[in-house]
């Protein structure tokens, strides 16, 4: 995994990000002397190319729209979104460990892309969003390799969870462990109608181990998700939406659509305030609401010292369309 290390750059997914200079320089010193927690997403904008040369040619290469072959998974760029399909529709898109690398790859490999939006991410075919983990391979684990096994799925969803960007999860169709735990992962959720979403893995004699014991309870509820997990059953998408697991739901035909669209309205805001809002919201989730609040003042600060805020209040002022840079 190319961008490990221990930099105090190093964000909580153990990767660098790298954003264009920001329009004034007098910002960092203005935190720094009130005493206010920098953001990762500055640190890392200030560190010098040679700290991280495998980073930035990345970066370089992942801005110019050139995605590597994948075996299990599709990319389509579609201006500033990008559209990742897992596709291994003839078993449901089930995960397997190579699926789960390619995953890896894909948003590590565009971790710096600075003119990228917002991610979609999908299944292939009409059935199957992911309908779990690749049983083959989960009954061959022990102790010792089901540790790696999670460890490794762990990190791709941490690295999903705090992609710079946001990532909408498109369920177009069963969700279950493996995928229910990747949908948990993204920051939206869009059902269609049709979507059947669950956590079996007690039926299989385990537990989920890419993250569903932990991002479940926070997003519904302690109880709720006991229930979800322990009895293995799998819920519709409207009951998925009524405990607030998902979004939004949308009629099947019209799902991809409608992803599409509330992708492209982020995509239209300021990017850097779309970065730094997400940054704030993911850093200040698990910790007290005196420290989240820093992060927000942090993250604020720099948002005023961009160009786009000033292109931003100054469109509105003079009643028309923001012409965002990202810088």
């Amino acid at each position: 995994m190319p961008f490990r290390g221990s930099s105090p750059i190093e964000n909580g997914a153990g990767v660098y990000a790298v954003f264009p200079p920001l329009a004034t320089g007098g910002v960092e010193q203005f935190l720094r002397d009130f005493g206010i927690p920098i953001s990762p997403l500055w640190l890392a904008k200030r560190c010098p190319a040679s700290d991280i040369p495998s980073l930035h040619a990345v970066a370089d290469s992942s801005s110019e729209g050139g995605d590597m072959p994948y075996q299990f998974l599709t990319t389509e760029r579609k201006g500033r979104v990008l559209v990742v399909t897992i596709n291994r529709e003839k078993v449901l898109n089930a995960l397997n460990i190579a699926t789960v690398d390619e995953l890896r790859q894909v948003f590590e490999s565009h971790w710096g892309d600075t003119e990228l939006g917002c991610v979609l991410l999908t299944g292939a075919g009409e059935k199957a969003f992911v309908a779990g983990a690749d049983i083959n391979e989960l009954n061959t684990l022990d102790a010792v390799s089901g540790r790696q096994f999670s460890a490794n799925g762990l990190y791709v969803m941490k690295l999903i969870h705090d992609f710079p960007v946001p990532v909408i999860a498109v369920i177009n169709g069963f969700a279950l462990g493996g995928g229910s735990e990747l949908a948990l992962a993204c920051d939206i959720r869009l059902a269609s109608e049709k979507a059947k979403i669950g956590e079996p893995e007690v039926t299989l004699g385990i537990i989920p181990g890419f993250g569903g014991t932990q991002r479940l309870p926070r997003l519904v509820g302690r109880a709720k998700a006991i229930q979800i997990v322990c009895t293995g059953d799998m819920m519709t998408a409207a009951e998925a939406y009524r405990i607030g697991y998902v979004d939004e739901v949308y009629p099947h035909e019209e799902l991809m659509t409608k992803a599409m669209a509330m992708a492209e309205t982020i995509c239209s805001r300021g990017p850097m305030a779309v970065r730094l809002a997400k940054e704030a919201i993911n850093r200040g989730q698990d910790v007290n609401i005196d420290t989240a609040l820093d992060f927000e003042k942090a993250n604020f600060a720099i948002a005023c010292g961009t160009n786009d805020k000033t292109e931003g209040t100054r469109a509105f002022l003079e009643k028309r369309k923001p012409n965002f840079t990202g810088k």
